[in-house]
Parts: C-alpha cells; sequence; structure tokens
C-alpha cells in the first residue's frame, strides 16, 4: 500500500490567491533558503501575517520546516527562525520513457535523485506501459523508504499532449495515441502527469537549475528525439495541443539523412543517438550501433569519438542559435549526452553557437545542470513544479 500526499490531475486553471500566496512563500523558500520570514515577505511583497499563515499551512504539509535559530547573541523580539524546505517526508516519483532504456526515479523536493533504476524498453508501447505498472511498486517499495509520494511524473520525447497525458506521435517508438495518464492512472491510483522531455527539463531548469532565478529560458533536447521548449513570464508555454517546440524536422544544409518524415536532412534524423551510433560503428570505433558503447569511448577521452560528438553539436547549433536569436531568452540550455560525459565540450557547444547567432552579454548559453541524473530528473520534474505552483492543492490519500 502506498501512502502519498499529491494534487489532483494537474490542469492549469487559474490559482486562488490563497494558494498563490503559499505557492510564492514555498518558491520563495526553494530559490534562497533557508531565509527568515521577514526576508520571505520582501521577496514575495506579501504582508508579514500573509507570510505567517502561508507558513503554518506548508508546515503544516510537511513542505516547510523552521530549522534552529542561527548562532550569535540574542535578540529582542520574537526569534526569526530560518525556513527551509522540508525534504524528509515526501517525494515525486516519474519514469522516463527513451528509446533504448525505461528510468524510473525517485527525487526530493529539491529535486535531488534519492534513488533510480533502469530497465531495458521492449516491445510496443502496451508492453511499455506493462512494464512500468509491473516495476513501479516494487521499486517504491525499496526505495523510497516510506516517504508519501506527491505524484507521478512520466515523460518522454515527441508529440506529447500534456492537458490529455497523451502522446500522440513518438517516430522513434512508433506510438501514436497514447493514452498514457489514463492506464498508468488507472492502475497507480497516483496523479500522473505526462510531458515531454524537452518541457520536462525546462521545469527543472527553473527549478532547480540554470534558470533558477530567470524568468525566459529555452532548452533544447537532442537525444534520440530532437525537441525543443521555452519559458515566459516563468511559465514553460506549451502551444495548441502542446506542440510548441517541435524542431526536429528543420532542415539540415548537406544532410541526406532520410527522415521517417518522408524527406531528408532533417535535424532529428541527422543527429539522433541511432544516426550517431550508426555512423561510429561504419567508421570501426563500436562493435555494434550503440550509442552506449559511443559514449563509453567518448567518456575515455577516445579523439575519433569525441569528434563525432562535436559534429552532433555543430550540427545542432544552428538551431540553438534561430531558438536564441527568436526567442531571446536570458538562459540557452542544451541537453546532449555528450556534453554530459565531457563538460568541456561546452565551450566548443559555445563557439558554434556563436557562428550562427548572436548572443548578447547576460545571455547564457548553457549544458544541462543535472549531469548523469537529467532523464531522472526530466521525469519527476511534473510533479515538483505542480507542488511548488500549487501547494494548497496538495492533500493525503491512500491508495490499497
Amino acid at each position: 500500500m502506498l501512502s502519498l500526499v499529491a494534487p489532483p490531475a494537474p490542469a492549469r486553471a487559474p490559482q486562488p490567491a490563497e494558494g498563490g500566496g503559499a505557492g510564492a512563500v514555498l518558491r520563495a523558500v526553494l530559490a534562497d533558503g533557508p531565509l527568515a520570514r521577514g526576508a520571505v515577505g520582501r521577496a514575495t511583497g506579501l504582508s508579514p501575517a500573509a507570510v505567517s499563515r502561508h507558513t503554518a499551512d506548508l508546515i503544516g504539509l510537511g513542505l516547510v520546516r523552521e530549522l534552529p535559530a542561527p548562532d550569535g547573541p540574542p535578540r529582542a523580539g520574537r526569534p526569526q527562525l530560518p525556513l527551509d524546505v522540508d525534504r524528509r517526508h515526501h517525494l515525486a516519483c516519474g519514469v522516463h520513457i527513451g528509446v533504448p532504456f525505461l528510468t524510473f526515479a525517485l527525487l526530493d523536493l529539491r529535486g535531488r535523485v534519492v534513488a533510480h533504476e533502469r530497465l531495458p524498453r521492449r516491445g510496443d508501447a502496451a508492453a511499455v506501459l506493462a512494464a512500468v505498472r509491473g516495476h513501479l511498486p516494487g521499486f517504491v517499495a525499496r526505495r523510497a523508504a516510506g516517504r508519501s509520494l506527491l505524484g507521478l511524473g512520466v515523460v518522454t520525447g515527441g508529440w506529447v499532449d500534456s492537458e490529455r497525458g497523451t502522446v500522440v506521435e513518438h517516430g522513434p517508438l512508433g506510438w501514436r495515441d497514447v493514452p498514457v495518464r489514463a492506464e498508468l492512472a488507472r492502475a497507480t491510483r497516483l496523479p500522473v502527469h505526462v510531458d515531454s522531455h524537452a518541457r520536462a527539463l525546462a521545469q527543472a531548469e527553473l527549478l532547480f537549475g540554470a534558470g533558477n532565478g530567470a524568468t525566459e529560458l529555452v532548452q533544447l533536447f537532442v537525444g534520440n528525439v530532437v525537441d525543443s521548449a521555452f519559458a515566459t513570464g516563468g511559465t514553460v508555454l506549451r502551444g495548441r495541443r502542446s506542440r510548441a517546440g517541435d524542431v526536429g524536422h528543420l532542415p539540415v544544409p548537406g544532410s541526406t539523412e532520410p527522415c521517417v518524415c518522408g524527406r531528408t536532412g532533417c535535424l532529428q534524423a541527422t543527429v539522433s543517438e541511432r544516426t550517431v551510433a550508426r555512423r561510429a560503428h561504419a567508421q570501426g570505433l563500436i562493435a555494434a550501433p550503440d550509442f552506449e558503447l559511443l559514449l563509453a569511448l567518448v567518456r575515455a577521452g577516445d579523439r575519433r569519438a569525441v569528434a563525432l560528438i562535436e559534429e552532433r553539436l555543430r550540427l545542432a547549433a544552428p538551431a540553438a542559435a534561430l531558438l536564441l536569436n527568436v526567442l531571446n531568452p536570458e538562459v540557452l540550455v542544451v541537453s546532449e549526452a555528450g556534453l554530459t560525459v565531457r563538460p568541456e565540450l561546452a565551450g566548443y557547444l559555445d563557439e558554434q553557437v556563436a557562428r550562427h547567432g548572436r548572443v548578447e552579454p547576460g545571455q547564457l548559453v548553457t549544458a544541462a545542470s543535472f549531469g548523469t541524473d537529467v532523464l531522472a530528473v526530466a521525469a519527476c520534474a511534473g510533479v515538483l513544479d505542480s507542488a511548488y505552483q500549487r501547494p494548497m492543492e496538495l492533500r493525503t490519500a491512500r491508495s490499497s
């Protein structure tokens, strides 16, 4: 039996003032905590009475806690106990559905990975969802240590309709109109947040990563699927039927790589992990066209393997520059596996983006903030974003 503290289905309706105030307090403590109540009031613009009221609610939900008073000489009046995010009680649970693997993860309220496990992805959509249903209870029992779950996130590439909880189209997996939320909510009795991994990572970067403190951010994800997401005013935009950010079919000059859309030279077909692994295999670098084998060589510093990642970044850079110049964000984040294992390639990425676009003073072009945990963090980001945006919608429930 799983106990959880969870929001209802992740609707995007306007928040009541009370919930908005509590969310503002919680996000202020996340961003800059530990904070005294006076500092929370200055950060949020709320009155001392409102800060105290919302703090009491958040403490009651197990989302915020008071820390001991700092050392120092006694001061007149009531002591200002610092407030911090309470990581002791609740976890977000998530599953990232990739082409080669399923990644199961648990994150605490500060976005730190508590546990993750990986399984090979096998079969069609029905088989994958059955594998998720089968593995999830044991994973939680083994790794959650009795903490409550805030909900279940399910993240994958391609066109994901987050409002309906449906994977509309995922070319590399061959999925069309898969009702992920309906299938998993019925089986797990958890609130299920379904989203694309680009949008999920954009949310995570705003909450815990390079976008913390920013309001305008663009995320470009380069994997087997290539897609993007952008945030303005601190909110990740979805567009009609959640299709905003589809950049996988941008043309790559000189590329003749065939694409599932029927054309040649599309960005996703040109730089996907399958394509790069196939090139490495053809060059005799790896024994099979397996991107994990190539990454092992990149991690070891093999010059020819690193050169293939540099070529991948060079081919993706025009799309990154286009997003940077059209949307003009404070932060551009590029998530790519080679950058994860060889962080020094971020300098090469900067050079390539600057060749194709204009990086304004103060703009940050960076790799993803979460290293090898990037898929685990993406899986849980929607659950955590919901908790930070609407904490007063959390309710106690039990599933048997």
